[in-house]
């Protein structure tokens, strides 16, 4: 299933919140594990991204599309798309 959930990112002038759109397996009634990244912020995931193009938001796209994998999520917090 493709879902979208809100989540975090790190840059030099902190955290920002970024809108990540993945491919899901369901592991239960209520919960799922993510299994791909295929979007943050209706771009794909490369190694310099930039919420809006200042070098102080920029943040390593491809890192924290690896680091969702295998998490697992409540579907309550979830938009299945």
């Amino acid at each position: 299933m493709k879902v979208e959930y809100k989540s975090s990112v790190n840059t030099p002038a902190g955290h920002r919140s970024v809108y990540i759109v993945a491919e899901a397996k369901k592991i239960s009634e209520k919960r799922c594990e993510i299994e791909k990244v295929i979007t943050i912020d209706d771009e794909e995931p490369n190694f310099n991204m930039s919420r809006t193009g200042a070098n102080r938001q920029k943040y390593n796209g491809i890192y924290y599309a690896e680091a969702e994998v295998g998490k697992k999520k409540n579907l309550s917090t979830l938009t299945v798309i």
